[in-house]
């Protein structure tokens, strides 16, 4: 409990952490955590209301930080990826849940009902409330482990499994296609892989297409023109490499 206490706190009446947890917890540089927040503000300044800046000490010097409420530790963290990136933040999950607990709680007792009817009220607004965060936490769950970016681990297969097959499609590695113009190849499954799953690059893969990305690669073919080159380089028996 007390782990949790430290990720998140209760500043201006609502549950905050900062910039320097954010980047002490992912084991991130502080610098790169405000370059990646000054990068959302620019791309959208509907993200303002979701962090605060401010700024600490250290030393007698000044120096930048930010506050960042729930919504704003989310968008900033997806793109951290890897084991230890997904369990610090399911726990700020849970810290950011407990926070917030605590400061309806704070919030309930300067109104307590006064009679049976609005304590009656009280009691389904609660409910509500609790039921659409349990929601909310769901669905911050599932993003998590399936609409989040491919982890390290991922993207190493996905690499092992586009070698393989663009080795197997030139030939092998003894073929001359493979030791003359296998970056062709290479090219050609990249375009093909990012048009169908409408991303820019391999690692924004979702995690939740991991298994039909393997299964995509292993089935890729070269186009037509492509696959007759590679059949005339490979049948040039002269070929000075």
């Amino acid at each position: 409990m007390d782990e949790l206490k430290d990720l998140v706190i209760m500043k201006d009446r609502q549950a905050v952490t900062d910039s320097l947890k954010v980047a002490a917890s992912f084991g991130k540089q502080h610098k790169d955590v405000l370059k990646a927040w000054k990068n959302l503000a620019a791309q959208n300044c509907a993200t303002k209301k979701m962090f605060f800046e401010s700024a600490y000490v250290n030393r007698g010097k000044e120096y930048p930080m930010i506050y960042m409420n729930r919504d704003g530790f989310t968008l900033l963290a997806m793109s951290f990826t890897g084991k230890k990136a997904m369990e610090f933040k399911l726990k700020y999950i849970a810290a950011f849940n407990k926070m917030e607990a605590y400061i309806r709680e704070q919030e309930a007792a300067k109104q307590l009902p006064k009679t049976p009817e609005e304590l009656l009220q009280l009691t389904m607004k609660a409910t509500n409330h609790l039921d659409e965060r349990v929601t909310n936490v769901e669905e911050d769950i599932d993003y998590l482990k399936n609409k989040s970016e491919v982890d390290e681990n991922q993207r190493y297969k996905l690499q092992k499994a586009r070698n393989k097959r663009c080795i197997e499609v030139c030939g092998g590695k003894e073929s001359n296609f493979y030791k003359t113009k296998s970056r062709k190849t290479f090219m050609a499954l990249a375009h093909d892989f990012k048009e169908y799953f409408q991303i820019p690059r391999y690692d924004a893969l979702h995690k939740e297409d991991f298994d039909k990305a393997i299964e995509f690669i292993n089935g890729w073919y070269p186009s037509v023109l492509l696959k007759r080159d590679i059949d005339e380089v490979n049948a040039q028996t002269n070929l000075d490499i």
